[in-house]
């Protein structure tokens, strides 16, 4: 009899171990599934939906061989899908996929920068999860970069926090989904809105426990005016996961390995666009944005003249934090104090000690080339970090 007790209570333990074991919840758990990145089986299908868009086909036909004339692209964009998805036939992994993103961003930086450098990434561990905090100039280049910064420094790449208001088209979620990117819902209001950003919370917190590393810009939107400033709203959306787990603001904020990056563009693909924002809405009260201008400001972000691109990521936050405003106030002052001082910053502010003629010859060339109404909002946006750095230095 106590034999069969024995089993009975040995079968038990057992069922028990494997309800458990179903019930642990990881970043790739169906909880999950309405924000998260795409996982390894789902790579394929992602990447057939892709390949049989035609507008993405088009758009890569007219790239290559835009010189041809109109009735061969009835030939040409069939062999271009054909090539594209022998190449892509065996990709599996989105480890594959970020392979191919970082050969392609190797490209990017030969064709429209004039140098890319980075530094602070090489005392990071590769075996640990960092929050990266950047300021943010471009919706898709800022993680872009930093993704290639981990990349040259043996790093694990980041998990990408992009808005809803990127995913209005089908082609675009899956390109995003494949490259780490997990969503944020901006677009749902009231009970919805904190539902949402719990579940963001508890996201980003268990990823960084996963030991990924996760990147989310410090404010939501890009800094059109230059001004950089981290929005205490997001540190408190941190937190939310943190409170759950019953951890105060600062020994929550330790677990996060939060990691400031401070990015520098010599030149601004966006800078006209930002600049005529900044005017229609000084003009007109308000600016709305046509429905694909982001995806526009993507495209043109990648295409668009760099010159040099500068990144520097600082040690991880260890301090006592124990409030969001002290939080915010060292991630600001971290990206002020290393921002890289470029010609286009320094002359913008009235600065010409040690720029060259070459380096303003260049610089007024580029602004001659944006519309008069729009140059002074395009220097103020240059002048604005020397500005932060100088008053950094001060306080």
């Amino acid at each position: 009899m106590s034999t069969d007790s024995s089993a009975q209570n040995s079968e038990s333990q057992k069922v028990l171990s494997q309800t458990e074991a179903a019930e642990v919840i990881t970043t790739e758990s169906s909880e999950f599934d309405d924000i998260r990145h795409y996982r390894d089986d789902e790579v394929h299908d992602a990447i057939q939906s892709i390949l049989d868009n035609e507008e993405l086909v088009t758009g890569i036909y007219k790239r290559i061989f835009g010189f041809l004339p109109d009735f061969l692209s009835k030939l040409g964009k069939p062999f271009i899908k054909f090539v594209l998805k022998m190449r892509f036939s065996r990709v599996r992994t989105i480890a594959q996929v970020q392979e191919y993103v970082a050969k392609f961003m190797k490209g990017i930086i030969r064709d429209t920068t004039d140098g890319f450098t980075c530094r602070g990434f090489e005392k990071l561990d590769p075996k640990k999860g960092y929050l990266f905090i950047s300021n943010h100039r471009d919706i898709s280049l800022d993680p872009a970069f930093i993704d290639m910064a981990c990349y040259f420094n043996n790093l694990d790449t980041v998990k990408i926090a992009i808005g809803d208001n990127l995913l209005r088209m089908q082609v675009a979620t899956d390109l995003m989904r494949l490259n780490k990117s997990f969503i944020v819902k901006r677009s749902v209001q009231g009970r919805d809105k904190l539902k949402a950003l719990a579940h963001l919370s508890e996201y980003i917190g268990r990823s960084i426990e996963e030991n990924h590393n996760v990147w989310i810009a410090q404010r939501e939107g890009r800094a059109k005016d230059g001004n950089d400033k981290t929005e205490e709203a997001i540190l408190k959306m941190f937190y939310m996961y943190g409170k759950k787990k019953k951890l105060t603001f600062a020994e929550y904020v330790k677990t996060l390995n939060i990691v400031p990056v401070s990015i520098t563009y010599e030149f601004d693909p966006g800078d006209a666009a930002k600049a005529k924002e900044l005017y229609e809405t000084e003009k007109n009260g308000s600016y709305v944005k046509s429905q694909f201008e982001d995806i526009d400001s993507i495209v043109g972000g990648i295409n668009g003249y760099k010159g040099r691109v500068n990144i520097v990521a600082g040690d991880p936050l260890t301090g006592d934090f124990e409030t969001p405003e002290k939080l915010a106030e060292t991630i600001d002052n971290f990206i002020y104090a290393n921002y890289a001082m470029f010609p286009s910053c320094l002359l913008s502010a009235g600065v010409t000690e040690g720029v060259s003629e070459e380096e303003k010859k260049k610089f007024e060339d580029r602004i001659s080339g944006i519309d008069p109404k729009l140059r002074d909002y395009v220097k103020k946006m240059y002048a604005a970090p020397y500005f932060n750095q100088q008053n950094a230095k001060k306080s």
